[in-house]
């Protein structure tokens, strides 16, 4: 979806509400695909802050159907966007390479919505989904949900500076 800013870039001081519907379905965050469940509308602010350039001010809330990732148990991820960014007019863009990577989700003078919110997705995104905060996740040998009990493998982890000597003992060993 497509929202023009031309008004706003042209005429100074002039501001502009808008709520939009995102027509997102899924997103693609670390080559992992995550479908999303609930959208809120975006709201968003358009204010010119000079000759040919604008600020964009928004929030949203989006949920995604994603992994628990130590349990893989299924989770619900809540992810609340707030935003602010500044565009400039095509003719205001000249030769910064820096403004041009800012302005991928521009269009001339059209705001590409599902391209921001893209951005703010993948910006905002957890390092780590967790179904609660003490999940204990899974067994390494058996592959038990350890939030539901032990499974009763043998956790012992010998010292890695040990394992020069444990090398010698084994090597002495008669078969």
């Amino acid at each position: 979806m497509f929202v023009n800013l031309t008004d706003v870039l042209i005429n100074e001081g002039q501001t502009v509400s808008e709520q939009v519907e995102a027509e997102l379905t899924q997103v693609s965050v670390n080559g992992e695909a995550f479908r999303v469940i609930h959208k809120s509308p975006l709201r968003f602010t358009f204010t010119n802050t000079g000759k040919g350039r604008a600020r964009i001010e928004g929030s949203g809330t989006l949920i995604f159907a994603a992994r628990c990732d130590r349990c893989l148990k299924p989770v619900e991820e809540k992810l609340e966007l707030d935003f602010n960014r500044e565009v400039f007019a095509p003719d205001r863009i000249g030769d910064s390479s820096e403004v041009r990577d800012d302005q991928r989700f521009m269009a001339g003078c059209q705001l590409d919505v599902e391209d921001l919110l893209k951005n703010e997705i993948v910006i905002n995104w957890p390092m780590k989904i967790l179904c609660k905060p003490g999940c204990k996740g899974m067994c390494l040998r058996c592959g038990k949900d350890l939030n539901t009990g032990t499974c009763g493998c043998d956790t012992f982890v010998p010292d890695p500076r040990m394992a020069v000597i444990k090398d010698i003992f084994d090597a002495n060993k008669e078969v």
